[in-house]
């Protein structure tokens, strides 16, 4: 009898587990997607951005290289932070892209070509995929590509 107890015992497990198996299949939550452009701390960055460009763009004209040079790099996390989000705003990309002409012009300025080049690079394929394409777009695009030729001369490359 013992055997039949624990024979029995099994099967009611056995049938429980099925029966929990035949339930409705657990609902997916989503995960609500907010956008980063739309956070308040988003355009304080943007703003942030702009000023650190506007502050080296002076010290460049005041003959202040390294305290430009100062200002670029502390630009550059703004830079990487605002251009994280899925669809950056115009404004900024604008500003990283600026930021990323002063850099190129330093780094050319230093001779250091494939440097400037690889940012020269970086600018002008964030206007070539930017959309809706514009005039305004298009001059910047010309303008990384201008930065690019000068590199490639610098560097005997034509």
């Amino acid at each position: 009898m013992n055997a039949e107890k624990t024979t029995a015992g099994y099967l009611v497990i056995a049938i429980a587990i099925v029966m929990s198996a035949c339930g409705e299949a657990p609902r997916k939550v989503e995960a609500v997607k907010v956008d980063p452009t739309s956070e308040a701390g988003y355009a304080e960055a943007v703003a942030e951005l702009a000023a650190v460009v506007k502050d080296a763009k002076g010290l460049i004209a005041a003959g202040r290289g390294d305290e430009a040079g100062a200002a670029i790099i502390r630009g550059q996390p703004l830079s990487a932070r605002v251009l994280a989000a899925p669809h950056p705003t115009l404004a900024a990309m604008e500003a990283a892209s600026e930021l990323d002409e002063l850099y190129g012009r330093m780094l050319l300025g230093n001779k250091n070509y494939g440097w400037a080049r690889m940012v020269f690079q970086k600018d002008r394929s964030r206007w070539v995929h930017w959309q809706p394409q514009s005039a305004e777009t298009e001059r910047r695009k010309k303008a990384a590509e201008a930065g690019m030729a000068e590199c490639d001369r610098g560097m005997g490359g034509g």
